[in-house]
């Protein structure tokens, strides 16, 4: 199902097709992708049928927003590649076991979709839905050291607001924040 579409992309649920899995254990398996996801469970993927576990927890984490949040495939219109993920979601406690009222946008491309601006295009989507819905302020969080994903918050005219560790189980994060336009 499209989500969003801008001019060049459409944001649209990962599926169980065949291709889908298979773009999300290429993604997902990368050392170069996976490094920059802290802590996360279960990265880097190490056998292809571990995407269909993965596509299964996006869906069941994001099954009762009803389409408000998502982890979502970028595909590009002209070609159909799948460049790689946006996500929007409430970011989790220091305990990770709630969501927080903050926020977060982020992106996982592909590294053969890189430099072409499609995280900021895909990131810009679905902030300003999201600030269309009376949210004041939308974080990312990088971890330290990622400068292109910094250079995309940056890009977006997000700002810098120091290193935190309110989230992801206190992990230190870049963090990011971009207040609602007129806001």
């Amino acid at each position: 199902m499209t989500v969003l579409a801008t001019e060049r992309l459409i944001l649209r649920d990962w599926t169980d097709d065949p291709a889908d899995l298979a773009r999300i254990y290429d993604i997902y398996s990368r050392p170069e992708i996976t490094r920059w996801l802290g802590v996360a469970p279960g990265l880097p993927l190490t056998d292809p049928a571990q995407a269909a576990e993965r596509w299964r927890r996006w869906r069941d984490r994001h099954a009762a927003d009803r389409g408000r949040y998502g982890t979502w495939a970028i595909e590009v219109r002209d070609s159909g590649l799948v460049a790689g993920t946006v996500l929007l979601k409430p970011l989790p406690g220091r305990d990770e076991t709630r969501r927080t009222s903050d926020i977060e946008v982020g992106w996982h491309l592909h590294p053969d979709s890189w430099g072409h601006g499609y995280a900021t295009e895909a990131a810009r989507a679905v902030m300003a839905r999201e600030f269309a819905t009376g949210t004041p302020e939308i974080y990312a969080v990088v971890s330290p050291g990622n400068e292109p994903s910094m250079a995309v918050c940056r890009r977006l005219g997000m700002e810098h607001v120091g290193q935190r560790t309110d989230w992801y189980g206190g992990e230190l994060l870049e963090t990011f924040v971009l207040a609602a336009p007129g806001g």
